[in-house]
């Protein structure tokens, strides 16, 4: 291992971090991003956190800027994007709280539903530094949960350099910082292709070109179009230039983190702005290197790949399962609105549009599936589990998982019968390596033992009988799978404002954990990786 090689590279990503803070602060102060509530503390707030980013990076560049230049090994790519993840949250946070100890929040308000409630005063969220950390690891890992929502906390009342904020963490973490990192700084012969694989991890190989830095300039470029082309569809549909940046950085990466109290249900009125989310919704979850092959002619090739084929067949399915149970049902509004929903047509937009979000991970929400019947509900969270394709941005297991597990399955059952014949996993024709096929199961079986200690913990973290098992699950799985919005006490139009400082805690790490798909932060608990052999 070589930590100073990994403290040094951790500084000049820290400096990138300022540098993104930097130029939301100088578009808030330039007034380009219009006015918003508590807006005159958002520019000190934001430049707080550029402070913090570019003392601590700028503070790790130089202690360790002699350190050899030697090839990263495994264990310091993994230390790297880990303590990225879980440091960088920190420092993104840190506007937030700058911003509630500038004054900026809203005075407190009553606590609905207690006694002598016009007596009691419900604090921001942002007051809270686990709460600016819960938003600001939700952001960075793409996940789109978030504290805030109900009155005092409502989206609305942040001022709009941190809406854009919060929109660009989103961004950033959409391919990864360490993607941006080894496309923008070329780090030749120290190991960019072990940073990259972590950061964008995928059961299959999914590079588009064989030198890492260029798959990594590829991936961004692609990443960057398609977010211009959304942000450009949304005004044309009549989305206000500003919701259509912070929309666009958020889709793109799969988040759901939004502008508006109700989500794009605040956009009900306008199907055009629905259809166009679901669409790129849809791109960010499909494998980038399938981008590629577009790019050079291969549509055949692109077609006839097995995953693209299982992942839009489980989206038509659970679509159409959806709308035909809601059809006719009225269908309440994330805005709070009821309205009747006589058609097919009609059941078939908001079913598609959850079935969309929910799966690919963005999160957003136009309707309260909350009260829909068990049913739907129970579709959308095994979905949480399916995730998108290998080398999207996407969370969840992935599609290919889930397609290898299903054939080492049939191949178990088989050798049950002929117990001679020995058949390598194939998908689409081609032969998956033995050390993945070992490790699909052992993953899934690591998830889902991640998921019940951590359920189990947030139970017992809050105050008895304040929270249900149910919530509990929801809350972990929708965070570890990075889908932001769950069922129960963490529906559609609800948020992880209740919950104490040790639960978000809990809840962030679930967030980072997700986004590395567990073992890089994981094996950071094995005495075993601090040893030097």
């Amino acid at each position: 291992m070589h930590p100073r090689l990994v403290i040094h590279q951790l500084g000049v990503l820290f400096l990138g971090l300022a540098g993104a803070m930097g130029v939301v602060a100088a578009l808030d102060a330039a007034g380009l991003l219009g006015v918003g509530p508590g807006e005159r503390e958002a520019v000190p707030a934001l430049l707080a956190g550029v402070m913090s980013a570019a003392l601590l990076g700028g503070g790790l560049w130089v202690a360790t800027r002699g350190a050899e230049r030697a090839a990263f090994n495994r264990k310091d790519a993994l230390l790297l994007v880990a303590c990225l993840w879980l440091l960088g949250a920190a420092l993104a946070a840190t506007p937030y709280y700058a911003w509630s100890l500038l004054g900026g929040p809203p005075p407190p308000g009553p606590v609905a539903g207690t006694p002598f409630a016009a007596d009691k005063a419900a604090p921001h969220a942002f007051t809270s530094f686990a709460g600016c950390y819960f938003e600001a690891m939700s952001g960075l890992s793409t996940t789109g949960a978030t504290v805030l929502g109900a009155a005092p906390n409502d989206i609305e009342s942040l001022p709009r350099g941190l809406l854009l904020w919060r929109a660009l963490t989103h961004w950033l973490g959409g391919l990864g910082i360490v993607v941006l990192f080894v496309a923008v700084i070329p780090v030749a012969g120290m190991g960019g292709k072990k940073l990259f694989e972590l950061e964008a991890p995928s059961p299959t190989n999914t590079a588009v070109r064989a030198r890492v830095e260029e798959t990594a300039r590829v991936l961004w470029m692609l990443y960057a179009g398609l977010t211009l082309a959304q942000v450009g569809a949304l005004r044309l549909a009549g989305m206000p230039w500003f919701d259509a940046v912070c929309h666009s950085l958020s889709v793109l990466a799969t988040g759901g983190l939004s502008t508006r109290n109700a989500s794009l249900g605040a956009y009900y009125n306008q199907p055009a702005i629905d259809a166009i989310t679901i669409v790129f919704m849809l791109l960010a979850a499909l494998n980038f290197g399938l981008y590629y092959r577009l790019l050079h002619g291969r549509f055949r090739a692109v077609w006839t790949d097995p995953e693209l084929r299982v992942f839009l067949g489980v989206l038509g399915v659970a679509t159409l399962v959806i709308a035909f149970w809601i059809w006719g049902d009225p269908v309440m509004l994330t805005t709070g609105v009821v309205v009747p929903q006589e058609s097919f047509g009609g059941a078939l937009r908001d079913s598609l549009f959850q079935v969309v979000a929910i799966q690919t991970g963005t999160g957003f929400s136009t309707v309260d599936y909350e009260q829909w019947p068990f049913g739907p509900k129970a579709v959308l969270v095994a979905l949480m589990f399916f995730g998108g394709m290998a080398g999207s941005t996407t969370g969840g297991l992935k599609v290919v998982r889930l397609m290898i597990l299903f054939k080492i399955l049939r191949a178990e059952l088989e050798r049950k019968f002929r117990p001679r014949v020995v058949q390598p996993i194939r998908i689409g024709g081609n032969v998956i390596a033995p050390e993945i096929v070992r490790s699909v199961p052992i993953y899934i079986v690591m998830l889902l033992l991640v998921l019940v200690v951590a359920s189990v913990g947030i139970k017992l973290l809050e105050p008895a009988d304040s929270l249900t098992y149910g919530s509990a699950m929801s809350a972990a799985i929708s965070t570890l799978m990075n889908v932001g919005p769950g069922v129960a006490a963490v529906g559609a139009t609800d948020n992880y404002g209740f919950f104490g400082a040790p639960s978000l805690l809990v809840l962030s790490l679930l967030m980072a954990l997700g986004r590395l798909e567990l073992f890089a932060i994981l094996v950071l608990f094995s005495p075993r990786f601090w040893r030097e052999r």
